[in-house]
């Protein structure tokens, strides 16, 4: 085990043994992943004016004694609408070790279905970022963006992932990985600022599809049923016209694909940085965990792709095939992984190409 790194679903068990994780239920099953805990949200979802921070000086809910507009209560499930903004307080709880700390993102699934999740602790002048030695409740601000939502108490939006002091491989421990373990199947690897690129697939599937737009003024989705919907009720398919490129409307949102598969080996884990001001005015991948074992062979993710969720800002802005939508950025493990993700786990998007997301049939 080595002193620094992410932590693997062993110690993260042993948080919850150690009492550095509570919660007043008992974990999920499927609860606890290679590299990350899934958040359960708890039993009320508060309707806010505005996102806010707390600051230093303050915990969430003096903020939100000021702040909220009105209380519901998720038992039996509750809709949250789009364009609103909701604050939930989370089943989970930390009292962490003063040397580890920990970050969170949106569940895959989540990013998907445009929902826009943040998590907040008391005291917090970051969100998805909870200090080292943090002791407290959480809370995760929940802003569906375009489909009208259904939740209820154990739903679970984002994820949680903690480690060990700094175990992000720079870019020459980047260049060395790739050579060993090929990371991102592309004959020449663009590394650079710590990550290694992705670009986006715009020549698409043997029928020309090459992603989908959402649609507006649907119905609701019940994020906890799988397979339920049918995607036409929901979702534009886009289609290569020959031109290969894609204009991204203001505030539309898409799903697409990366050009290249790709590969976490088992000793690793990786996050999608979600915005890179230096290619383009959008957004890409709101969901950035990528867990031990995901494209990795002997876990059955032979040939997986990223799915992109991208929504363009202020402007319409024209994506090419092979543009340069994002970097992955690798950490060490601190331990392997007790399970990977794919075949141990039937992970939903091991060997993915371009898919939406579990919700739909």
């Amino acid at each position: 085990m080595a002193s620094t790194g992410i932590l693997p679903d062993k110690e993260i068990a042993a948080l919850f043994e150690a009492g550095a994780l509570a919660a007043p239920r008992p974990l999920d099953a499927d609860q606890i992943q290679p590299a990350s805990l899934d958040l359960r949200l708890g039993d009320v979802a508060y309707r806010v004016r505005a996102s806010f921070l707390p600051g230093p000086g303050a915990k969430v809910v003096q903020k939100l004694e000021r702040l909220k507009l009105h209380e519901i209560s998720l038992d039996g499930g509750a809709v949250l609408e789009t364009g609103c903004v909701y604050i939930v307080p989370l089943m989970e709880s930390l009292a962490l070790p003063a040397d580890v700390s920990a970050s969170a993102n949106p569940k895959s699934s989540t990013g998907r279905l445009d929902i826009f999740t943040r998590v907040m602790t008391d005291h917090g002048q970051e969100f998805d970022k909870i200090s080292a030695g943090y002791s407290g409740p959480l809370y995760l601000e929940v802003s569906p963006r375009t489909f009208p939502i259904v939740v209820r108490p154990g739903s679970r939006l984002s994820q949680i992932r903690f480690r060990r002091g700094n175990a992000l491989l720079t870019e020459s421990d980047l260049g060395d990985l790739h050579e060993r373990e090929v990371l991102v199947a592309a004959e020449r690897p663009n590394i650079s600022g710590g990550g290694i690129a992705l670009s986006i697939d715009l020549k698409g599937s043997p029928d020309g599809l090459v992603g989908y737009r959402a649609k507006h003024h649907t119905g609701v989705i019940d994020v906890d049923r799988k397979g339920a919907y049918e995607v036409p009720e929901f979702w534009e398919p886009l289609y290569n016209r020959g031109s290969g490129d894609l204009i991204l409307d203001p505030d539309e949102f898409y799903i697409l694909v990366s050009r290249e598969a790709v590969h976490v080996p088992p000793g690793y884990a990786a996050e999608m940085t979600p915005f890179d001001p230096l290619v383009g005015e959008f957004r890409v991948h709101y969901a950035g965990f990528f867990d031990p074992g995901f494209g990795h062979s002997a876990s059955g993710g032979t040939g997986s792709r990223a799915v992109l969720e991208v929504r363009s800002h202020e402007v319409p802005f024209i994506l090419e095939h092979g543009q340069i939508v994002g970097r992955l950025v690798y950490e060490r493990m601190g331990d392997l992984p007790r399970a990977l993700y794919g075949a141990d786990l039937k992970s939903n998007y091991q060997g993915q190409a371009l898919k939406l997301s579990k919700h739909f049939r």
